[in-house]
């Protein structure tokens, strides 16, 4: 038989208002990077660990990407940033400052990496199909590309250089970072000891 209710049903009244989720911000979502990132890919981006997260100091790209072709002054004095590492860090310290500005919507093809000391993993992968083929990536001009510093006098300006100091602060160095400095046309970033850098850089004026 049916059952009446003796007691009127009682409904929940609204608690004041309810938190809604913040619709605000989204969930950060890792970015596509451009261009390829592993060694398995027919041209690999930067072979090893994934990157790792980002040191507490932002690093910035200029907020000009103007030629500085009128002003030939600036073209030897670009924007200087240090990153602190050691010769053992100071690859992965490129790698970071690599994603850094990719993710910062800086396009692949500006961005030079040098090494004063051994090949980047890149340079070395891509060296084992000939040396052709490898500097047919720098004339492609459509991703980062990675050399040794020694190799200065074959490397074309780009917008952003970095130079990973993995090996002695020596003559060879010096050199390799002032000749860095006149390749940058708006950001050089070296990743090594900034009291040796500075040295270096100021020794190659």
């Amino acid at each position: 038989m049916p059952l009446i209710p003796e007691e009127p049903q009682i409904h929940e009244s609204a608690q004041g208002p309810r938190a809604t989720p913040a619709t605000g911000r989204t969930a950060s979502t890792p970015r596509p990077v451009p261009g390829p990132r592993t060694a398995a890919m027919p041209r690999p981006g930067r072979p090893g660990p994934a990157p790792r997260p980002a040191p507490p100091a932002q690093r910035q790209h200029p907020t000009s990407g103007r030629p500085q072709a009128a002003r030939p002054e600036n073209r030897s004095a670009p924007q200087l940033q240090i990153i602190p590492a050691s010769a053992d860090g100071a690859l992965d310290a490129a790698d970071e400052a690599v994603d850094l500005l990719l993710d910062s919507g800086r396009a692949p093809g500006d961005i030079l990496v040098l090494t004063t000391g051994g090949q980047h993993p890149w340079a070395m992968h891509e060296l084992s199909f000939g040396d052709a083929a490898y500097w047919a990536h720098q004339e492609a001009g459509d991703d980062v590309f990675f050399a040794a510093a020694v190799a200065a006098d074959r490397v074309k300006s780009r917008p952003v250089v970095i130079v990973a100091v993995n090996g002695p602060v020596d003559d060879a160095a010096t050199r390799a970072l002032s000749n860095a400095r006149e390749s940058a046309g708006a950001l050089l970033i070296v990743c090594g000891d900034p009291q040796r850098i500075n040295a270096a850089l100021g020794a190659g004026v």
